[in-house]
């Protein structure tokens, strides 16, 4: 019987970490405090004027009020954005070059997290540029930040 309460009480255990390993919402996080050096010089600042070119997505409601992993709140309205490598703080101008509309969005968040897709604009930055789904956008830095 001790050995059925032990067993029972170690999956529980495993249960509760495995869970916090996962985000709310099943988002994936990058936390960079326990990175070693090599990581974290991966995500380096980008020289202003620099221009990238990629498939960007939106991402909102189901995230609004939540942490982002720069550890503000995520407002789904905002003018932010999710990017992989660019540092928390850079602002980023992007251009939908079907409409020609812009935006100017701050990395705040990591992601996406799907193949083939550079950046996740906020809910918000997504309709100022006429982004419905996933297009294809223009980036210019405008300003970067140092590593996180």
């Amino acid at each position: 019987m001790k050995a059925t309460v032990r067993n029972a009480a170690l999956i529980a255990a495993i249960c509760m970490t495995l869970g916090a390993c996962n985000t709310a919402g099943g988002r994936d996080r990058i936390d960079l405090s326990a990175a070693s050096p090599k990581a974290k010089d991966s995500l380096h600042a980008v020289e202003s004027g620099t221009k990238m070119k990629g498939h960007a997505s939106w991402y909102g409601p189901g995230f609004h009020g939540r942490k982002t992993a720069s550890g503000e709140r995520f407002n789904s309205h905002g003018m932010t954005a999710a990017h992989r490598t660019l540092p928390f703080g850079t602002r980023l101008l992007v251009e939908n070059p079907e409409n020609g509309r812009s935006v100017i969005v701050r990395i705040n968040d990591r992601g996406p997290f799907i193949k083939g897709r550079s950046i996740d604009l906020a809910r918000g930055a997504a309709q100022t540029i006429g982004l419905n789904g996933v297009g294809t956008v223009n980036m210019t830095v405008l300003a970067g930040a140092g590593p996180s």
